[in-house]
């Protein structure tokens, strides 16, 4: 008999481990263990969710008749990683090897080639692009942007193709799907279960073993299983998706969630699968209850994006979490710890992160990332807070967005600039301008907004990086156009809020 890995982000019954084996001959191992608990300090309900699922998930296998050998965190036996599971459950049913399905993290990838054990990886095949896809689609290119992968993902799935043409005649609704807040969300929020009694076993567990990580537990409304997800993403597509285009790059201070699917998490986990989702989404179009833009631009986020920052992930290799192209060395501030600040975009986005384990893209991409590319903060320290804080992260996916998209550490592989903005960007995508304390139209002085002065302290000490880059020229010549007593007093006084920030000093 051989053992069949399943690790906690592929709970999906069609997984290519699953399929290779044999029920009636072969042992289902899975495993909560603190090496995968605790790598990062993981949020609580991230935890909760995936040993909700997990527990879920085996019972399931069981119940359709594998035999499972389920390791709980609190088992005294519990060795503490995957590996040593996998070896003491080797040795108890004297297994001939392990088969298991590609992980997602090559930190995983290496443990397991190492062990002393013969081991049989397979592809995740879960994904729409192959390795060879990608890296197909990548030789010989100067310049790998997704917009070009994700029509040919399209053209690969039949999704919203009109012959041999996109439907609509463009490949791209994205300039549709800009507008700022609006005065009203309509959408009453994503949908949320009640813990059952084995969740609640598993949020008490989590609770006694990691306290002292940052984050709420409570209260928990995940779905932990593929049932509920589904009735998740079908409550989503009849109410959030028709409205979703317009204002996916909105943020509002009292509306956490918007129009977004929150489904990250479900797709990664493995208890959605990707191409259901965006066939079920393309079907709300065809059936006239949701308009192109919309339909067009969430599917572009998973067979267009998810599947290119994989294909990334995976091309660059082992160390492009490492990387730092523009040498920032500033230590994570508090602030990101929920330390106190009287920016209100900042304690906004980091108070949601704390309570939900969640926050959408652009609160990502243009608050928290856009704060820390600016403040010169070490990538390897934002990109080790994004993998812990929320509950769809997951280093595949997780570090091309962080180290790539938002702070620019990989030279530019994904993104043609840095992602970086004055706040007068979140002033016009959000409300939170009109409440804070510093004042967005104020570029020095007294009340002046962080991002006004941390904005052109980074253009201005990454001059000789991006003065000749064709998407920046305008923004440099405006900054040197500028009077020489003006700019001294920018950088001075960005400076000096930049000490305070190393100082540990509320900002």
């Amino acid at each position: 008999m051989r053992l069949v890995l399943v690790l906690g982000d592929q709970l999906s019954e069609n997984l290519s481990a699953l399929r290779k084996c044999d029920k009636a001959a072969d042992v289902v191992v899975m495993a909560e263990v603190a090496n995968e608990a605790a790598y990062v300090p993981h949020h609580p309900k991230k935890i909760a969710f995936l040993f909700a699922a997990m527990r879920k998930f085996a019972a399931k296998l069981e119940s359709n008749g594998w035999q499972v050998a389920y390791t709980r965190l609190d088992d005294p036996q519990n060795s503490g990683s995957i590996t040593g599971e996998l070896l003491r459950r080797a040795a108890k049913h004297e297994a001939a090897g392990v088969v298991y399905t590609e992980p997602g993290e090559w930190r995983l990838i290496a443990a397991l080639g190492d062990m002393p054990l013969k081991t049989h990886s397979l592809p995740d095949d879960r994904f729409i692009a192959t390795h060879k896809d990608f890296e197909d689609w990548a030789d010989g290119r100067k310049q790998l942007r997704m917009e070009y992968f994700y029509r040919d993902m399209r053209r690969k799935t039949g999704l919203l193709i009109d012959g041999d043409q996109p439907e609509g005649g463009k490949w791209n609704y994205d300039h549709d799907n800009r507008k700022p807040a609006p005065d009203e969300v309509t959408f009453s929020g994503p949908m949320k279960f009640t813990p059952d009694e084995d969740v609640e076993e598993v949020l008490t567990l989590v609770e006694d073993r990691f306290a002292d990580n940052f984050g709420d537990i409570r209260p928990f409304w995940f779905a932990t299983d593929s049932g509920q997800a589904k009735q998740h993403l079908a409550h989503w597509l009849e109410h959030g998706l028709p409205k979703f285009g317009d204002f996916q790059d909105a943020m509002m201070q009292d509306q956490r969630f918007m129009y977004h699917a929150i489904i990250g998490l479900y797709l990664n986990a493995g208890l959605l699968d990707p191409l259901n989702v965006c066939q079920a989404a393309e079907r709300e179009y065809k059936n006239g209850n949701a308009p192109l833009n919309a339909v067009e631009g969430f599917i572009r986020q998973i067979i267009g994006w998810r599947e290119y920052v994989r294909g990334i992930y995976f091309h660059e290799g082992p160390d492009y979490t490492a990387r730092n192209h523009l040498n920032h060395d500033r230590d994570l501030p508090p602030v990101f710890w929920g330390g106190e600040t009287d920016m209100l975009c900042m304690q906004k986005a980091v108070a949601q992160t704390k309570e939900e384990a969640y926050a959408h893209h652009i609160q990502r991409l243009m608050v928290t990332g856009n704060f820390a590319l600016l403040a010169g903060i070490a990538p390897s320290q934002i990109h080790e807070w994004y993998l812990a804080v929320y509950a769809d992260a997951f280093e595949w996916v997780e570090a091309p967005n962080t180290i790539g998209m938002s702070q620019f550490a990989d030279g530019g592989i994904i993104a043609s600039k840095p992602y970086v903005s004055s706040g007068n960007y979140i002033n016009k995508m959000s409300d939170y301008c009109k409440s804070c304390r510093y004042s967005v139209t104020t570029k020095t002085g007294e009340g002046a907004c962080p991002f006004n002065l941390l904005y052109w302290h980074f253009m201005d000490r990454h001059q000789d990086t991006f003065a000749k880059n064709p998407r920046m020229g305008q923004m440099y010549a405006t900054w040197n156009r500028m009077d020489a007593d003006k700019r001294a007093l920018i950088l001075s006084e960005a400076k000096a809020w930049l000490d305070r920030l190393d100082a540990g000093e509320p900002v």
